[in-house]
């Protein structure tokens, strides 16, 4: 399965749910390529020294190379390579239902999607009916940018906690995944 996570610069949020989802389909032997992006990023960019800090404390997550991460902007390769993008605000649901149309039917918030996702049904199936419903900032995972560590570590913990509510929903589906 392709997944790409999204937020707005690709150095916080979607770089965090990028790791975890990685850490997620290794531990269930799933077959994921990942892409992180972001619909405003600046090329290139490291992600920034909170994030960073934020994945190295998780001492469920495994190990990586966190510096070889660098930002960029979604791109219509992407929307075309994806299965599913896991948007970490409704605007970012938005932009893309604007400017990269044919990922309407597969972009959803991350967290609107274990909220609400449908428990019948192949992913793909699951994926479409979250995507049919208006994003809402009710399901936004908060910008932690511009905030103090603890407010970076407070949405790599949100972020956790829907990567794993994301496994138990997605345990049905392993042989899609695998």
């Amino acid at each position: 399965m392709n997944v790409v996570t999204l937020c707005t610069g690709n150095v916080a949020r979607s770089v965090m749910l990028g790791y975890m989802l990685s850490d997620l389909a290794e531990a269930n032997g799933w077959s994921w390529q990942i892409r992180t992006a972001g619909t405003h990023a600046v090329e290139g960019q490291a992600m920034s020294t909170r994030t960073m800090q934020s994945l190295q404390a998780l001492d469920e997550l495994g190990d990586h190379h966190f510096t070889r991460h660098r930002s960029r902007q979604i791109s219509a390769d992407d929307a075309a390579w994806a299965d599913v993008i896991f948007a970490s605000e409704a605007d970012h649901v938005r932009f893309v239902r604007s400017q990269l149309p044919v990922a309407a039917d597969k972009v959803v918030q991350i967290k609107h999607f274990v909220a609400t996702a449908p428990l019948d049904g192949g992913f793909s199936e699951r994926v479409r009916a979250v995507a049919q419903l208006d994003p809402d900032v009710v399901w936004d995972v908060v910008d932690p940018a511009g905030g103090d560590q603890a407010t970076y570590d407070a949405t790599a913990a949100e972020l956790w906690e829907l990567t794993m509510a994301l496994g138990v929903i997605l345990n049905d589906d392993a042989d899609y995944f695998g």
